[in-house]
């Protein structure tokens, strides 16, 4: 955590970006409804500025000992990497599935506006 805010002060004195401050988060969903429902939702707890949601993900895995096949939706949300563990959380509460799919990439480069952009857009009010 005190690595996180370090390195979130040293982009905002130095007006450049830090490697790792921001995280984009992958998440599979049931159907478009659940998708929405928890993009709309993480929107407004400000644990994300922006979500994508990309349509039939055809996903093969093992559960239960069987091979699975589904179609699923998948989100790809930009968030800070302090806000993933929290958001991941969340995601476990209200996601249908028993172990949803939930995992992130830190961000290595960005353009420096869109990522100004993300850091004004997850502000508390």
């Amino acid at each position: 955590m005190l690595r996180t805010l370090s390195q979130q002060l040293l982009s905002v004195v130095t007006g450049s970006y830090v490697s790792g401050t921001y995280s984009i988060v992958f998440v599979n969903c049931p159907n478009e409804q659940i998708a929405r429902d928890i993009a709309r939702a993480i929107l407004d707890k400000k644990l994300t500025a922006s979500v994508n949601i990309l349509p039939k993900a055809y996903s093969l895995y093992y559960w239960n000992g069987e091979i699975e096949e589904a179609t699923e939706i998948l989100l790809l949300i930009k968030t800070k990497t302090s806000k993933v563990r929290m958001l991941s959380s969340y995601i476990r509460l209200v996601h249908p599935f028993e172990i949803p799919e939930v995992f992130s990439l830190p961000m290595d480069q960005g353009d420096v506006h869109y990522l100004k952009w993300l850091e004004e857009a997850m502000e508390e009010e």
